[in-house]
């Protein structure tokens, strides 16, 4: 019986470990790397004079200098995963990226508050991202990739559409394990900083404008947080 349970003290020890090994994965950047970020309309507006996606570029400027790193925004407004299927081939295959950083998800919960289909269902957006993953892995590109971040920013999952979220978050952190991808976890980091930073539960005003979209604040957490993963030295 000691043996027994020592065992499966043993094995759960192993697997922490190796849970924590796919999370902790990061990219160790080269000179030459062309980044493409690919999202929505919270990518399109973060490349863009204060957006996240300009902030990266200006401090791997800063940081890496010769290794004239190319960062570039792949985003539309209202896309969701099937729309990068349809996509990624032209603004992201093409431009021969090095570094894919894939940031997705909101609009395929949101759109489908009222209307079902105007969304994308659970197994869709798992097959679907595991479609676009695979498209720019098998083109040579370290995939990074992103878990949505929110639909209102109260504390403790009084949002309405905070189940759905967490359902499709875990969803990108399961592919990322099986597939042993880079993970921004930006859904947790969201949700740890709100509960220290929202002091009056509001649904906006601290890292959003508008419950979704990144004011200044946000879109500097953003790079900030992607830049940990993109950024190992």
């Amino acid at each position: 019986m000691i043996r027994f349970l020592g065992f499966v003290v043993l094995s759960l020890v192993a697997i922490q470990i190796s849970v924590a090994r796919a999370d902790d994965l990061k990219v160790t950047l080269k000179a030459g790397d062309r980044i493409v970020f690919l999202g929505d309309s919270i990518t399109q507006a973060g490349a863009g004079p204060n957006g996240y996606v300009t902030m990266i570029r200006q401090e791997l400027d800063k940081r890496h200098a010769d290794l004239k790193i190319e960062v570039i925004g792949a985003g539309i407004s209202g896309n969701k995963v099937p729309d990068l299927q349809r996509r990624v081939d032209k603004d992201v295959i093409a431009k021969k990226p090095t570094i894919v950083v894939i940031y997705i998800g909101i609009n395929d919960v949101w759109h489908g508050a009222s209307d079902p289909s105007k969304g994308t269902l659970p197994e869709a957006f798992e097959s679907g991202l595991k479609e676009v993953i695979g498209k720019c892995r098998d083109a040579g590109a370290t995939v990074v990739l992103c878990t949505p971040t929110v639909i209102g920013e109260k504390k403790d999952g009084a949002n309405n559409l905070d189940t759905k979220l967490d359902q499709y978050s875990d969803i990108s952190r399961k592919m990322s394990k099986e597939l042993k991808l880079p993970l921004c976890d930006l859904r947790k980091a969201f949700a740890d900083h709100l509960k220290g930073n929202n002091k009056e539960n509001a649904d906006k005003g601290v890292l959003t404008s508008d419950t979704v979209h990144l004011n200044q604040a946000g879109n500097q957490f953003v790079a900030d947080m992607m830049l940990k993963t993109l950024d190992s030295k």
